[in-house]
């Protein structure tokens, strides 16, 4: 083991400092749970308290929905002028810019991703309302050919009460992929933090509060995932769920929505493989399959942690990845040349290194990393392994850290069979110079995102999900908005 230096003292956050415990938002109004419990909330830096934070149960869920309930049917909210809900949506984008500092600081704290990524993700935050600010005026419906004494046509309507359930990873950016676009199309929503990041999303209501937003429309239930998540689930009151996690919990919450049949969107796990073609520029693929698997330390659903490598330039790209990938540097999110933060929790740290050890057992080599960090936080070194089998647990199973298996192929038609042997499909990229190679592998691979030459961008336009067991539905783009409206048919006899 190695020691991590320097973890300094972190920053304050003033909205830590203003109550002993941070509340749940309900109808406009901060409360307790009302059982009174709290749960804490540790800096992954430093393995130190840093807040306690209400656990929302069932009682808790039941209040939102009345709140949420009362707010869609206001006809100001759910029949909102369109040009008044741009204005709505574009104050709560001003609001971010306002405070971005103090919540990218907030982020760093609480989930440990290097104040430089936190940055960028509130300024992401910001651009992707500003998007949806833009649709509320262009959610048009057709006129349909029929019998001419009959007028017939189509509107969108909201579907009413959303839910919106996130993960750890990104807490910032994943709360307002569910924010916008179920806000832009009319309706009013519950979002449920995971309980190890809380605190962003706590502080984006306070935000949007001060913006204008009216009381109820937008409510935030903390608490454990097997309470308040899971009555979120069954709730009869919310008629939509939009999750994000793993595809284990993800399988749970489509069981429970059964009982109202309500509707359910699912962003889930993934493998991605990342292929590298013989003819690739081996420096640029080597930087972005560094990239592809370490970001966030690589707790990302869309980690490329199966890198496939045709055989010719195995050991070359090999080299320069290990390269690359040992000039990260590791350690203190506040510090300026931090390239990766720790791991959420020391639950976390210790399920990768259980997976670190499974691939020396099953015999794939350590070609960098493998170590823990002995110090303060939850930090593991990149690991990357050679000579894994595509059928082994390292590469078959998730495993939300910076871990990647390198696997070699012969042709095009083996890559793309590897690459596709698998539960999972949200992303997968290619490294080629040659355009036809680009298309017809991206055509062949079952994944929801193929990236070519870069890695893991996004764009608010760009719509995101998977195949296979990584999800139902998308997120971002214009495809984000069927999830979050009705379609409803109108006959007229003339």
């Amino acid at each position: 083991m190695s020691q991590i230096l320097n973890i300094a003292e972190p920053p304050t956050s003033s909205f830590l400092e203003n109550a002993e415990v941070q509340n749940m938002l309900i109808d406009g109004q901060w409360a307790p749970a009302s059982s009174g419990e709290t749960f804490d909330s540790f800096n992954p830096a430093t393995g130190a308290l840093l807040a306690r934070v209400a656990s929302g149960q069932k009682a808790d869920v039941d209040r939102a929905v009345t709140a949420a309930r009362r707010a869609f049917e206001r006809d100001s909210w759910a029949h909102m002028n369109p040009h008044a809900r741009t204005r709505m949506l574009l104050r709560l984008a001003d609001g971010i810019d306002a405070n971005a500092e103090e919540l990218a600081t907030l982020e760093a704290l609480d989930s440990g991703i290097p104040l430089s990524v936190t940055r960028g993700m509130v300024t992401a935050s910001s651009e992707a309302l500003r998007y949806y600010s833009g649709w509320p005026t262009k959610l048009q419906g057709t006129v349909n050919p029929v019998d001419p004494m009959v007028h017939c046509y189509t509107v969108r309507a909201p579907v009413g009460v959303c839910a919106g359930i996130i993960p750890w990873n990104g807490p910032i950016t994943m709360a307002v992929w569910k924010i916008a676009p179920a806000l832009a199309c009319g309706n009013t929503l519950i979002l449920k933090p995971a309980e190890q990041t809380s605190l962003t999303s706590l502080l984006l209501a306070r935000v949007f509060i001060e913006a204008g937003l009216p009381d109820g429309v937008l409510n935030i239930v903390t608490g454990l995932g097997r309470n308040a998540g899971a009555a979120i689930a069954q709730h009869p009151g919310i008629d939509k769920v939009s999750f994000t996690g793993s595809t284990q919990t993800g399988k749970s919450v489509l069981s429970a929505s059964i009982g109202n049949l309500k509707r359910v969107t699912l962003e889930l796990g993934g493998k991605s493989p990342h292929i590298v073609m013989a003819d690739a520029d081996l420096e640029l693929a080597a930087s972005n399959a560094a990239q592809g698997f370490c970001g966030l330390t690589g707790q990302m659903c869309i980690a490329g942690s199966r890198i496939l490598v045709h055989q010719s330039v195995r050991d070359e790209f090999s080299e320069l990845l290990a390269k690359k990938v040992s000039t990260y540097q590791i350690g203190d999110p506040f510090a300026s040349d931090t390239d990766l933060g720790p791991l959420i929790s020391a639950q976390q740290r210790d399920r990768v290194n259980s997976y670190i050890a499974l691939g020396i057992e099953e015999g794939a080599i350590p070609l960098v990393g493998g170590e823990t960090l002995n110090g303060p936080g939850y930090f593991v070194k990149p690991t990357i392994f050679t000579d894994v089998d595509n059928s082994s647990r390292l590469a078959q199973e998730e495993i939300f850290g910076p871990v990647a298996a390198i696997i070699e192929f012969t042709d095009v038609d083996e890559a793309v069979r590897i690459a596709n042997d698998t539960d999972y499909g949200l992303a997968a990229a290619v490294a080629t110079r040659n355009v036809s190679y680009a298309h017809l592998i991206a055509q062949k691979l079952r994944a929801g995102v193929v990236w070519v030459n870069t890695y893991g961008e996004l764009d608010p336009a760009f719509p995101f999900g998977g195949f296979k067991q990584s999800g139902i539905g998308r997120e971002l783009g214009e495809a984000s908005l069927d999830n979050f409206t009705e379609l409803k048919s109108v006959m007229i006899r003339l």
